[in-house]
């Protein structure tokens, strides 16, 4: 069976992006080879997302899959961003973030949003191929909802009346960030 490790720590997309790589692969996660995190030095998505395919990738001689993603909310000049699992870290969990995040939000008109995830895939010895999936929503009155992870409990997608954090994962997997990015990967990279 062929492998590919998910370079994340982070169990939640970790899950994710194992069920949408193909049957034929057997996913190996950082954590189980004892691998740490790379330093996210990058100031873009995709930068930070280069950046840990090609660390992790000095560890194996399989393909390396990586993501960076996160929460861009207009009215806070795009905060979290790239900085979102560090934000939710700082103030002591996600769901303290979603908290305070939700305050600063309190009189601001424009609730709009955006997920941004960049997934980058590097075979051994190779440069990574990377793609990027948006979708825009806004951000809700309260945290709604206990399913996804993150800050999914306080993003309304734009064709939904629920947030992520509400919605069955099944329905959340085809139509999120990750599943967009994952979708232009495969048309680049065919064995997936």
């Amino acid at each position: 069976m062929k492998k590919i490790l998910i370079g994340t720590h982070n169990q939640g997309k970790f899950r994710e992006i194992s069920s949408l790589i193909s049957k034929k692969y057997r996913k190996i996660s950082p954590k189980a080879l004892g691998i740490p995190s790379p330093h996210e030095t990058g100031k873009t998505f995709k930068t930070n997302a280069d950046l840990k395919a090609s660390f992790f990738s000095k560890f194996v001689n399989y393909p390396v899959i990586s993501d960076d993603s996160g929460l861009c909310i207009k009215s806070l000049n795009g905060k979290p961003g790239i900085h979102s699992a560090r934000f939710a870290k700082k103030h002591g969990g996600f769901f303290k973030a979603m908290k305070f995040i939700l305050k600063k939000m309190k009189n601001k008109k424009n609730k709009s949003a955006l997920f941004i995830c960049s997934l980058s895939f590097k075979y051994p010895k190779k440069k990574p191929i990377n793609v990027i999936g948006k979708i825009n929503g806004s951000i809700a009155e309260k945290i709604l909802g206990k399913n996804g992870f993150g800050y999914d409990p306080i993003f309304i997608p734009k064709s939904s009346k629920i947030s992520f954090g509400q919605m069955l994962k099944s329905k959340k997997m085809k139509m999120d960030h990750r599943y967009l990015a994952f979708k232009k990967l495969k048309k680049k990279i065919k064995i997936l």
